[in-house]
């Protein structure tokens, strides 16, 4: 297989830098880290891909059964770092992509030498002991909505998710960026998303690791931030002074310079 037409790989900054993969969240693609890639192309190889149902990858590719959980994401991020060949490289997962990453990690642990996590969360719903931030029910209404008018659920859900209600444009990208995943699709990535729980498998996280949460988030809030960071030993919090759930898009000044600075530690 192609793995490179598969996912829609592309490579850009120093060749001979260490090599940081930029991995997008749910509904999304690899073109949201458009602001981030200059803060990193001067030092760093910089890999970035589309999740397969998202952007422009292969959709030939896909199999429901394959990614109706984080594993099959995780594996297609292994099969990117064996085709470029990879080693110790620093992979920086947006929201659902920062578990999908523990997963990659765990599988393939000569591949990867560190984790980013931005905007993370290991479980969307309540639990005891464990806010996610939505109810059971909560969940089960968001992926009926989505099921039944993706579209309009997209209009809806993107600005919520977004934030930064005072900036209309970036809730409209991330709507535009939803409503350009096929519905079928995403109905799947978003089960897996939203139903996921990898609260156990932080434990498995042996690399230098950065959390980086915002100051206000309704997706993922403070107290998971909180909770990943209390679960992966010698972790790193940052808190940035940002709101919703897509810093790297509202906030990338003060995103870009918290990657950086966990990058130059690493060195």
């Amino acid at each position: 297989m192609d793995i490179d037409r598969r996912n829609n790989v592309t490579v850009t900054g120093n060749p001979h830098g260490r090599t940081v993969v930029l991995a997008h969240g749910f509904g999304c693609d690899q073109n949201m880290w458009r602001l981030t890639v200059p803060a990193l192309s001067s030092d760093y190889r910089v890999v970035m891909f589309d999740y397969v149902g998202s952007g422009r990858s292969d959709p030939s590719a896909f199999s429901e059964d394959r990614y109706a959980s984080l594993d099959g994401y995780a594996r297609d991020v292994v099969e990117v770092c064996e085709a470029l060949d990879l080693h110790d490289a620093v992979f920086v997962g947006h929201s659902v992509s920062a578990m999908i990453g523990v997963l990659a990690a765990d599988l393939a642990p000569q591949r990867i030498g560190a984790l980013v996590m931005v905007a993370p969360s290991p479980r969307y719903i309540d639990d005891e002991g464990y806010r996610g931030g939505f109810s059971a029910e909560d969940i089960d209404e968001l992926l009926a909505s989505l099921e039944s008018n993706y579209l309009g659920w997209s209009a809806v859900m993107a600005p919520v998710i977004m934030g930064n209600a005072d900036r209309p444009e970036l809730g409209d990208e991330l709507t535009n960026s939803f409503c350009a995943t096929d519905p079928d699709m995403a109905r799947v990535f978003a089960r897996t998303t939203f139903l996921s729980d990898s609260r156990d498998e932080l434990k498995t996280v042996q690399v230098p690791t950065l959390v980086l949460e915002c100051a206000q988030d309704v997706i993922a809030p403070r107290e998971v931030g909180a909770f990943v960071h209390q679960a992966i030993p010698g972790s790193t919090l940052v808190t940035l002074d940002a709101t919703g759930h897509c810093p790297h898009l509202s906030a990338p000044e003060a995103t870009n310079e918290a990657i950086t600075a966990f990058l130059a530690s690493q060195a």
